[in-house]
C-alpha cells in the first residue's frame, strides 16, 4: 500500500526528472562552447607566439619551417596529435587573418612577467575568449576563404545560423557569399541560408 508521501513523489517525479535532464544538457552545451572558446582563444595566442618568434629569426622561411616542425616534435607527445606542423601552422594563420587590434592605452600597459602576455581586454585569453564564438574546426575552414570580406561574411553567417563546420564547408563550396553579392534580393538567399537542414548537421 503506497503512503501519501510515495503517492506524492510519484506524481511529481516525472516533472522533477525533465527539468533535471534540462538543466545538465544545457550545462553540458555551455561547458562545450566555454571548452570550445577558451581552445579556440589560446590557438590564437599559440599562433601569435609562433608568429612573433618567426619575425625574430633572419631567414624566415626557413627558420619558420623549422621552427614549426620542432614545435610538432616537442608538443606531440604531451598534448596529442592536435599540434602537428599542419596544425600549428593553421594557427599562425589564424593569428593573421584574425588580428585583434591594439588600443594605444593598452599597447602601453606592462606585460605579465611569467606569461608574457600583455593584459589588453581586446586580446583573446583563457579568461576573456568572446572575440571567436565559433569552434576552431570552423576557423580552420574559414581560412581557406582568401578575401577577407568573404571570410567575415561567412563566419557572420555561420555564427547567425547556427551552421555546423559541413553546412559551412557547403556554403564556402557553392559561392554563397558571391551568389549573395550578386543577387538583387539578397535577403530571401539569407532567409533561405538559414533554414536548417538536419541531413547537414
Amino acid at each position: 500500500m503506497k503512503t501519501k508521501n510515495t503517492q506524492l513523489i510519484d506524481s511529481t517525479y516525472p516533472n522533477l526528472v525533465a527539468q533535471l535532464v534540462g538543466l545538465l544538457e544545457r550545462a553540458r552545451v555551455n561547458s562545450a562552447r566555454s571548452v570550445n572558446a577558451v581552445m579556440t582563444a589560446t590557438y590564437w595566442q599559440i599562433g601569435r607566439r609562433i608568429a612573433e618568434q618567426e619575425q625574430r629569426g633572419e631567414k624566415r622561411a626557413q627558420y619558420g619551417k623549422a621552427l614549426l616542425r620542432r614545435l610538432a616534435e616537442d608538443l606531440t607527445p604531451r598534448f596529442g596529435r592536435g599540434f602537428s606542423e599542419r596544425n600549428l601552422l593553421a594557427m599562425r594563420e589564424f593569428y593573421r587573418a584574425w588580428p585583434i587590434p591594439q588600443t594605444p592605452s593598452a599597447e602601453l600597459r606592462e606585460s605579465d612577467t611569467t606569461t608574457n602576455i600583455v593584459r589588453n581586454p581586446q586580446t583573446p585569453s583563457a579568461e576573456s575568449p568572446a572575440p571567436f564564438p565559433l569552434p576552431w574546426s570552423h576557423y580552420v575552414r574559414l581560412l581557406s576563404v582568401t578575401n577577407s570580406q568573404a571570410r567575415s561574411f561567412y563566419e557572420n553567417e555561420a555564427l547567425r545560423g547556427g551552421w555546423s563546420v559541413r553546412q559551412l564547408d557547403r556554403q564556402i563550396a557553392t559561392q554563397f557569399f558571391e551568389r549573395t553579392q550578386l543577387s538583387r534580393n539578397k535577403a530571401a538567399i539569407l532567409r533561405r541560408s538559414q533554414a536548417r537542414d538536419p541531413q547537414s548537421r
